[in-house]
């Protein structure tokens, strides 16, 4: 569940005691705004750079952040979606779209995806990065509790399960977590009875796990924007961008790398 960049997260420490928002962040405006984003793809591009040449990414983040003056927040976003190319056409090659679960099971990175559900709703600023991976910078992994918008966020994964014809769906949630046994109560409550578009219904199952990206690796059908993750799973769908595309329009999306040059949604 946890985003391996994250735990690397430059502004952690200033927040560990205090739940953060889904909403939006007061500085968005001025750092994602239109000459900051100008910048932050420049700056993405020298980190891609660094990570293909061997360079550890904390490192290249630092050095392209004091380069650029980038704020925290800012080298958080770089942080996050920096992959080398090498990462990057890897996870395009195993990329597959939600039609390919008809019939078979999701694996999903409950929380990973459910928190990126709760910041598309609530307002919250959302990255895209080089693979066309939905990620966001609301930092909750240690602070977790259920908000308005988590109800929504499990029916549009319901909707979006049942689109796909997924016959089974494995919800995989960090243990360590607070408040994991809440959502796994809300997600078998409103999900346990999904139907599929052929009447027949969906089986779900919601467990707490000590890691749940172990369990990911390897496996095929899985949803997740964890950067491990993508990279060690045999196979895995943009479930989150596809959501956010159909039933959130008005979803505050930063493209981290230009859309017509990119690898698309």
């Amino acid at each position: 569940m946890t985003d391996t960049d994250e735990r690397h997260d430059p502004t952690a420490s200033s927040r560990a005691s205090e739940p953060a928002p889904r909403g939006g962040h007061p500085d968005d405006a001025r750092l994602f705004g239109p000459e900051a984003v100008a910048k932050l793809r420049v700056a993405l591009e020298e980190v891609t750079w660094l990570l293909g040449r061997g360079y550890p990414l904390r490192t290249a983040i630092r050095t392209v952040g004091d380069h650029h003056q980038l704020a925290a927040r800012q080298r958080l976003a770089l942080q996050r979606s920096a992959c080398s190319e090498a990462q990057r056409a890897s996870r395009l090659a195993r990329r597959a779209p939600a039609s390919s679960l008809r019939g078979a099971e999701a694996n999903i990175d409950g929380f990973n995806l459910i928190i990126t559900l709760e910041v598309a709703l609530s307002g919250g600023l959302l990255l895209r990065g080089p693979e066309g991976v939905l990620r966001d910078l609301a930092g909750l992994r240690g602070s977790y509790a259920p908000i308005a918008e988590t109800d929504a966020a499990i029916d549009l994964l319901g909707g979006a399960l049942s689109d796909a014809g997924a016959a089974r769906a494995r919800v995989l949630l960090d243990a360590a977590v607070p408040s994991s046994g809440k959502l796994r109560a809300r997600l078998l409550e409103r999900l346990g009875g999904a139907p599929l578009s052929s009447g027949a219904p969906i089986s779900i199952e919601a467990t707490l796990v000590p890691d749940p990206d172990r369990l990911l690796v390897g496996a095929a059908g899985v949803v997740s924007s964890d950067s491990v993750v993508l990279d060690r799973c045999a196979r895995w769908i943009n479930l989150a961008d596809e959501i956010v595309a159909a039933h959130v329009p008005a979803a505050r999306i930063v493209d981290l790398v230009p859309r017509a040059e990119g690898p698309g949604a």
